[in-house]
């Protein structure tokens, strides 16, 4: 509970902020909007360097495009991310992936007369787009690395009708208490005479898929927090009514980009999920680097 009141006092900082903005007028029919960045870290140490330090080098490519239609009392909102992350260390055998996202969202809504409410109907689909690896250590000392996931496994599926309430395309909130949600995984993960069920991910021993059914709440908010300082904010909820319904799964995602010129900024992206299926705790990731931008 302490975790939903967290994610919800945080959005909704986010919601004040962007309800003292003026509602844009909007264009009928389809606008596209995509962008392309490049976020580069790197450190380098001679040998005679005595402060200590490893040197490395780091890449983060991220691809967001838009796609939303717009006919009088009608709204559809179509989003595709991908996030791809990878790091390698000189001392380090492997490579290793600091994130990997592919994500669709898309929520078609019909407006309640003259409000800004709309009855919806919404689909979010996300994997991973390569293998991850569980790193660890053999008796010499030696660097191993075990495969844990993979393409399509896991793989999310959540659908379901509701109620949005949305200002503008820059900010949104959806409610769905009836949203089915499907878990897809490679059966070779669930299989194996010491497999217990719901290790991995929630799904049983030799199963490739979990079902569920509960609630949903995401919410998306972009504004300007000061001349050339962008912020946007994605949050998803979720509560799994048929197990455990008291432990909501949180999905925040804060990117916030400070514009240099049309093709250089400084990105900082923080993540934040919760999802006791996958591990017993928080999951947090925070990139900060130079970023190299193409907008179409």
């Amino acid at each position: 509970m302490k975790k939903l009141i967290l994610a919800f006092v945080l959005f909704g900082g986010i919601f004040n902020l962007s309800a003292q903005e003026e509602e844009e007028e909007q264009k009928q029919g389809w606008t596209k909007e995509g962008n392309i960045s490049l976020l580069f870290n790197q450190s380098a140490f001679n040998e005679e360097w005595t402060g200590g330090g490893t040197s490395n080098l780091a890449g983060n490519l991220l691809f967001d495009y838009n796609f939303n239609y717009l006919k009088d009392d009608f709204t559809w909102d179509n989003r595709l991310l991908l996030d791809y992350g990878i790091t390698k260390q000189r001392s380090d055998e492997f490579a290793r992936k600091t994130s990997d996202r592919l994500e669709l969202n898309s929520i078609a809504g019909k407006q309640v007369q003259d409000s800004n409410w709309y009855y919806s109907l919404f689909l979010n689909f996300r994997t991973q787009i390569t293998k991850g690896y569980k790193f660890g250590e053999d008796e010499t000392g030696e660097t191993t690395r075990t495969e844990y996931t993979n393409f399509l496994s896991p793989a999310y599926l959540q659908f379901g009708p509701g109620m949005m309430w949305k200002k503008s395309e820059n900010f949104y909130v959806n409610i769905a208490p009836a949203t089915g949600r499907m878990v897809f995984v490679d059966k070779d993960f669930t299989s194996g005479p010491d497999y217990t069920d719901g290790d991995y991910f929630g799904v049983d021993a030799n199963k490739a898929m979990r079902f569920e059914f509960g609630a949903s709440v995401s919410g998306y908010a972009k504004f300007d927090v000061i001349e050339n300082v962008t912020m946007e904010n994605l949050l998803n909820l979720y509560s799994n009514y048929l197990e455990d319904p008291q432990n909501v799964d949180i999905d925040y995602t804060m990117n916030m980009k400070m514009k240099i010129n049309d093709y250089l900024s400084t990105n900082l992206i923080f993540q934040a999920i919760y999802d006791d299926n996958a591990v017993k705790g928080f999951q947090i990731r925070e990139v900060f680097g130079l970023g190299f931008n193409y907008g179409f």
